[in-house]
């Protein structure tokens, strides 16, 4: 499945998180986010060559996720950024999060230096 193609939807009230298994499907699809041991978090971390450049790739970020209206917590510690995406309305991982880490992992990156 190509989840970059998809748009994230609002989640409907009483919506569940998706199940152990939808998420082990969907992880093999956004190669690099690792799930987060004991919390129902997708986590990825980026490295730059400085903040500037760190701090681009967060505004290209924040362009997708205004778009999808499905934001990650963004983490930005100098020439590294940490992406966690979770979706807070259910408490848990929603098709939404592997879609925006899709999308996420199609920006083109300068190589660090």
């Amino acid at each position: 499945m190509n989840l970059a193609k998809l748009s994230c939807v609002p989640p409907r009230k009483g919506e569940p998180a998706l199940s152990e298994d939808r998420v082990r499907d969907l992880a093999r699809d956004v190669p690099g986010w690792t799930l987060r041991p004991g919390e129902p978090r997708l986590q990825k971390e980026f490295k730059f060559k400085d903040f500037a450049s760190a701090l681009a790739f967060v505004e290209r970020v924040a362009r997708i996720a205004e778009k999808e209206e499905h934001h990650p917590d963004i983490h930005i510690h100098y020439d590294r950024v940490v992406l966690v995406l979770w979706t807070h309305a259910i408490g848990g991982l929603s098709e939404n999060d592997f879609i925006m880490a899709a999308k996420i992992n199609t920006l083109k990156r300068r190589r660090v230096a």
